[in-house]
């Protein structure tokens, strides 16, 4: 028994959205700076699928002809988003998000340092009663 129309219809669509997105789509070609660091750019993607189809019923003139007639289509999309840069170098791995608040961010990376500093003054002062 040979294929279904709409499983034709499908797999045209899934290949062509195979071919649309892969690894490098998600994590890009990484990129060397002159300090030694390196770049990868990290991007989301999406993907949307559908397919449908009907048999349709003979024309009264058409019966006992074989198969009924087929009618159908399919579609798909992709979307890409830039998520940030993953920046490995220093000896540390950071990722740098492309929207977010930088202030917020940059707080976020400097928390354990300051944790630190307040330990050490905290620490330092002597306790009174």
């Amino acid at each position: 028994m040979s294929d279904h129309p709409i499983e034709t219809l499908m797999k045209t669509a899934m290949e062509s959205i195979k071919q649309m997105v892969d690894v490098n789509t998600i994590v890009g070609d990484p990129v060397e700076t002159p300090d030694g660091s390196v770049i990868m750019p990290v991007s989301r993607v999406t993907c949307g699928f559908a397919a449908g189809g009907a048999n349709f019923q003979p024309d009264r003139q058409r019966e006992g002809q074989g198969a009924l007639p087929f009618g159908g289509g399919s579609g798909g999309g992709v979307s890409v988003q830039p998520v940030g840069f993953l920046v490995v170098g220093h000896n540390q791995v950071r990722l740098l998000p492309v929207d977010g608040n930088p202030v917020v961010d940059r707080l976020i990376d400097l928390a354990p340092t300051l944790i630190d500093r307040f330990q050490g003054m905290i620490r330092r002062e002597p306790v009174t009663s």
